[in-house]
């Protein structure tokens, strides 16, 4: 198989014209895409893929569903123009994607806490799938604002039933579940239980504080980190944190190296200058 000098397979840094199969809405701001395409069906939970809305942008996206069979799924919260025009799209209508990109979610045994806040629950999604056929005991957090912006929770309820996973939700407004925030959850779970692993990705700075339990429980945590990405291949910059670039050493990055970039992590981020701005 020929690469590029970048290291992949040159097949998945072309783009790829799908057409998109379904479109459901998951909340008043939230839409799953899904299409067919055969290298998509190879990602690992946690990769990311590039979207081009063709006319418009690309963007990346991390993959919500992943199916042997090419069936992929993409779960996008309309936050600026790109995602807008992909939110206009119909049925029928297509985009291009190129990758997978990144490095995923490495699974683990034994007793595993998923941490999923916003937009996070989907990117876990995969991974929690993946989980359910090895033989672990795992347990859900899952964090939004409301009870309507709450993702997937029809989805791990039908796999929490088949398995006997445990589901913890919280909503801040208390609407749903507990009142508060995802980390009160996260908190007094390890207050009572020990857990194998953690895996987080949502808000940063919600995923700072899942990191800061990890640490004084002495828990390893891999966490999905989100940057503005032009190129997806270690070239730009743009999604730079620390000495790592996201795109090629991330997204999932394990307890040891978020230890190596407490300076930015949960407190900084980058614009589409380049410019290092607070969160």
């Amino acid at each position: 198989m020929w690469k590029s000098s970048l290291g992949h397979p040159i097949s998945i840094n072309r783009n790829r014209i799908v057409r998109l199969e379904r479109i459901h809405i998951e909340t008043p701001s939230i839409k799953s895409f899904s299409f067919h395409d055969s290298l998509c069906a190879t990602a690992k939970p946690g990769q990311f893929i590039m979207v081009w809305v063709i006319g418009t942008d690309e963007v990346p996206m991390s993959l919500s569903t992943i199916q042997p069979n090419g069936y992929s799924e993409i779960t996008v919260a309309k936050v600026g123009e790109a995602t807008a025009a992909l939110h206009q799209k119909q049925v029928g209508d297509f985009i291009g994607v190129r990758g997978p990109y990144g490095n995923g979610f490495t699974p683990s045994e034994g007793k595993l806490l998923l941490v999923g806040g916003g937009t996070g629950i989907a990117v876990l999604w995969p991974l929690a799938a993946t989980l359910a056929r090895q033989d672990v005991s795992m347990t859900f957090v899952l964090g939004a604002k409301t009870r309507d912006e709450l993702l997937f929770l029809d989805r791990v309820q039908s796999l929490s039933s088949k398995h006997n996973y445990t589901i913890a939700v919280t909503t801040e407004d208390g609407s749903l579940g507990s009142k508060g925030v995802a980390t009160d959850k996260v908190e007094n779970l390890l207050e009572r239980s020990h857990f194998d692993m953690i895996y987080t990705c949502g808000p940063e700075s919600m995923m700072r504080r899942v990191f800061q339990l990890a640490e004084l429980y002495n828990i390893p945590l891999q966490a999905s980190l989100e940057r503005i990405m032009k190129c997806g291949l270690g070239i730009c910059g743009s999604c730079c944190v620390g000495k790592y670039r996201v795109c090629k050493d991330g997204p999932v990055f394990s307890s040891k190296q978020l230890k190596e970039i407490l300076d930015e992590f949960g407190l900084f981020k980058r614009d589409f200058s380049g410019k290092k701005i607070s969160y």
